[in-house]
């Protein structure tokens, strides 16, 4: 598939889907009384929609790459703080699991798309 706008990417969808499941689990009252940690993993997951975004509008593949991997860094710091979220009873067990697989295959689709953007895919041609 040819992506013509970076919401056609399968992994920016899927990263809208965990910002949405994220900022739900921090409408819960114990969690919303934890400013430090509920606006530090609200602001991973914009960033990782935020990273493909931007990158996706850059001028060609290995910028947009630079960004891929800035996006996959910031997916790493929305699990560590889920484990935390997880460990201060602010999530349930079944809550972290959704949220950490989501992230696992969020990583996933991004690295095989910075393999496909390194194995040849031509400048433009942004395939998912």
């Amino acid at each position: 598939m040819v992506a013509k706008r970076f919401e056609d990417l399968i992994f920016w969808r899927k990263s809208r889907e965990l910002t949405k499941l994220i900022y739900a689990a921090t409408r819960k009252p114990e969690f919303r009384k934890d400013f430090g940690l509920k606006e530090q993993i609200q602001r991973s997951c914009v960033s990782v929609m935020s990273n493909v975004a931007e990158g996706f509008g850059r001028g060609g593949n290995s910028e947009f790459i630079q960004f891929l991997f800035v996006a996959k860094g910031s997916l790493s710091e929305v699990k560590s703080q889920l484990y935390v979220a997880l460990d201060l009873n602010y999530i349930t067990s079944a809550e972290f699991k959704k949220a950490y697989e989501m992230t696992e295959e969020i990583s996933r689709l991004i690295n095989a798309f910075i393999k496909s953007l390194k194995n040849g895919a031509k400048r433009g041609l942004k395939t998912d």
